[in-house]
């Protein structure tokens, strides 16, 4: 484990001629990545959220992906709403009880994508999310809608997750720096 941010150390990244690691970013004195604190990685992201990694598998394609894929989950998901809604109506239950389905998903979306919202600013309290398991899951087409918002502008969490690296790796370098000189030949005062 990493002592700064809590990620697991990985395997080894294969290193090119100059000793740097190719697969992620070097340190501010150009060390390699395992001198220091290590970006967390992000769910369909890795690391490429820190120096926002070109190429065919890069992070602006990832973005896209995401977005698109969340886009598609949740017309999905509607259309799946929409036949179970059929359903209700075709079962002749009442109006009333058709009523306080399509409030119950539409109150649970918007409490799910809130806190899904907020969860990218924050990390969320472990017991609080777990006491709201049910309702991000009845509420699952706000928190896709959510992850589709935030992708358009940023990977999900990238902010949050940049923040506590930048930490880190500033409390790395304030640990790490050495003094200069030889202490044991210092003068010592009378």
């Amino acid at each position: 484990m990493s002592d700064e941010n809590g990620t697991p150390d990985g395997p080894a990244e294969p290193r090119n001629a100059a000793g740097v690691s190719s697969g992620g970013p070097a340190g501010p004195a150009g060390d390699p990545v395992g001198a220091g604190p290590r970006p967390e990685p992000l769910r369909f992201f890795g690391t490429t959220w820190l120096n926002h990694d070109g190429g065919p598998r890069g992070y602006v394609v990832r973005r896209g992906a995401v977005a698109l894929g969340s886009l598609v989950a949740v017309v999905g998901s509607c259309l799946v709403l929409r036949f179970a809604y059929q359903g209700l109506a075709i079962a002749d239950l009442g109006g009333f009880v058709a009523v306080l389905v399509v409030v119950m998903f539409a109150v649970c979306s918007a409490l799910a994508f809130r806190h899904t919202w907020d969860g990218f600013a924050k990390r969320p309290d472990p017991d609080r999310q777990a006491s709201l398991r049910g309702l991000l899951a009845v509420g699952f087409v706000g928190s896709l809608l959510a992850y589709f918002f935030r992708s358009l502008t940023e990977a999900p969490g990238e902010r949050l997750h940049r923040e506590e690296y930048e930490a880190a790796r500033l409390q790395h370098e304030r640990r790490t720096k050495r003094r200069t000189g030889n202490p044991s030949k210092k003068r010592r005062r009378r």
